[in-house]
């Protein structure tokens, strides 16, 4: 009788052993958890920018006024009959 309450005992350890370490345990569900919510975090920055990019690409595809703006700050476009002025701080 001794040596079935020692089995029993055995295979309860052997059980919390799985519960606490192995393979779906709660520190493997906790850091799925910490991973899940990072992942969102992420998902919403990117969501963020392509609601951006989206109300860029939409102004751009809407009115010249906006590629215009572009042109003069990224490539540096001046109309005839304008005058460039470079302001170099000292």
């Amino acid at each position: 009788m001794k040596w079935l309450w020692t089995v029993l005992v055995l295979l309860i350890v052997l059980l919390q052993v799985r519960l606490w370490v192995g393979e779906g345990s709660f520190a493997q569900v906790w850091q799925l958890h910490h991973q899940i919510a990072e992942q969102q975090v992420e998902n919403n920055q990117l969501s963020e920018r392509n609601a951006r990019l989206l109300a860029e690409v939409d102004n751009l595809r809407q009115g010249k006024g906006a590629i215009e703006e572009r042109a003069r700050m990224n490539l540096g476009m001046i109309r005839r009959g304008e005058t460039f002025f470079w302001v170099v701080n000292p």
